[in-house]
């Protein structure tokens, strides 16, 4: 199997050290090229970076000399963990140059021409690419990027339901874990004790990012879900997994069971990353839970449950995913995957 070299953006940063620690023993990439801030260019990657994940940095990496986020890199493909204020055009820079860049900001996400991917429900998103590298004159390079951590939960049950019955309406609330405002997060005194019913600029991200990942690619343009999605967003007091309770109004009628069916029948990719299940149905009435289900599928599974029919809507559910590996850092990696499967890379 082929080893393709790759570099991080970002890559003290929460997101940047989840990026090597999933990247460790990977078959078919290697960590050679590590890009940070100023402050931490020019040294090596232990000194540079204050681990905060589980474990030791890993050795392949404790000696690479950490340089400046700026093309070119040590590298053929490129994983970014930038803050949004500075990926947009720095992730440019690098598809300019001509690497493919597989990102985890938001900057380029509602672009007409670049993918936002959930590997497994819209795959065929990736034949944007030409068109992206057409128009943007990028050559060889181009941008892919994955959605926000709370969307990766609830859209893939909204994907099962929408092939199958259709989707009128769906209505989000989003239980969100500390560690997705990044290190250090919120501040204890904010959230202990406490629920912050605010995350800036969340709402809109939840609302608009599901119905371009389940819209159709038609004629080299992503057609958007013609459906409402309406979101509200909380910060509570887990460190890892973003739950979502979710109600949704159907455009054809489906029992509870087969809601149930085709969520059990989604299909995982068999890539290396891939869970052996997707979307796994709990019926355990008190599932799921952050601290018991976060982790199924190394982290990289959506865990629903909660099933019943709704007073208001036609049903409504809860689902979970792990927010720094699925909603980040796992997915972009199984991103890339998916483009080597498909020969995009």
């Amino acid at each position: 199997m082929k080893k393709y070299r790759v570099g991080i953006l970002g890559a003290t940063g929460t997101v940047g050290q989840r990026f090597i620690q999933l990247l460790e023993g990977h078959p078919q990439f290697e960590v050679t090229a590590l890009a940070a801030s100023d402050r931490s260019a020019g040294k090596p990657y232990a000194e540079a970076c204050a681990w905060k994940l589980n474990g030791a940095i890993p050795e392949s990496v404790r000696e690479i000399v950490v340089v400046p986020i700026e093309p070119p890199l040590d590298c053929d493909i490129v994983f970014s963990s930038l803050p949004s204020s500075v990926a947009r055009e720095t992730e440019e820079a690098f598809a300019r140059a001509g690497y493919p860049v597989i990102s985890n900001s938001s900057s380029y996400r509602m672009d007409e021409d670049v993918p936002l991917l959930i590997a497994e429900v819209n795959p065929d998103h990736v034949d944007l690419i030409p068109e992206q590298q057409k128009k943007r004159g990028f050559g060889k390079g181009f941008i892919v990027t994955n959605p926000n951590c709370a969307v990766v939960s609830f859209a893939p049950p909204l994907a099962a339901i929408h092939r199958k019955f259709g989707i009128e309406s769906a209505v989000v609330t989003t239980m969100q874990a500390i560690s997705g405002a990044g290190y250090p997060g919120v501040a204890s005194m904010d959230i202990v004790d406490n629920v912050v019913p605010y995350i800036a600029g969340e709402e809109p991200k939840v609302e608009t990012e599901a119905q371009k990942i389940l819209g159709t690619l038609t004629n080299g343009a992503i057609e958007k879900a013609d459906f409402a999605v309406s979101a509200q967003c909380f910060r509570v007091n887990v460190l890892d997994g973003h739950t979502c309770a979710v109600r949704v109004n159907l455009a054809e009628k489906a029992t509870l069971e087969d809601i149930v069916a085709a969520m059990k029948e989604f299909p995982s990719l068999g890539l290396h990353s891939s869970p052996a299940r997707f979307i796994d149905v709990l019926d355990e009435p008190s599932r799921p839970q952050p601290r018991l289900d976060r982790d199924s599928g190394n982290g990289m599974t959506i865990t629903v449950g909660r099933f019943f029919p709704d007073t208001v809507f036609d049903y409504r559910f809860v689902a979970l995913s792990h927010n720094t590996v699925r909603g980040a850092a796992g997915s972009a990696i199984l991103n890339a995957e998916l483009l080597i499967d498909r020969r995009m890379i």
